[in-house]
């Protein structure tokens, strides 16, 4: 396994964005890629070449779930983990969202300070763990 380096993180509130930028870039340490939309996290994917996604499920134009299988036939995303962020997190929802084919799913609102500890729990453990 390589080392957990690049995170995109895919999410249309710009609070949100800031704080994902804080956690992970100034506390974490890691090369981070924001994208307001699905759209935009489809032309940047290729370039970035993530190393772990993280998608926000309700979003303007495409959704999480549009903006992961879209991303899921680009060449060289078929195995990047992605994780879900959303606030609707009853045990039938989570479900759900793994039946998508995502690593796991991460309960908003999530703890910044433990955020880049947390991914890295995805990363290492995989599919299924939730958080928050």
């Amino acid at each position: 396994m390589s080392e957990l380096r690049r995170v995109m993180c895919v999410e249309d509130d710009p609070d949100i964005r800031m704080i994902l930028e804080f956690s992970l870039a100034t506390l974490g340490g890691y090369e981070v890629c924001l994208c307001p939309g699905g759209q935009q996290a489809l032309v940047q994917a290729p370039a970035f070449a993530p190393d772990l996604v993280l998608l926000d499920v309700m979003m303007p134009g495409l959704t999480g779930p549009q903006t992961l299988e879209a991303l899921r036939a680009q060449a060289g995303m078929q195995g990047v983990p992605v994780v879900f962020m959303t606030a609707k997190a009853l045990p039938h929802e989570v479900e759900d969202l793994l039946q998508y084919g995502a690593t796991g799913v991460m309960v908003k609102p999530f703890d910044p300070v433990t955020l880049a500890q947390d991914i890295r729990i995805y990363w290492e453990h995989g599919r299924g763990i939730v958080a928050g």
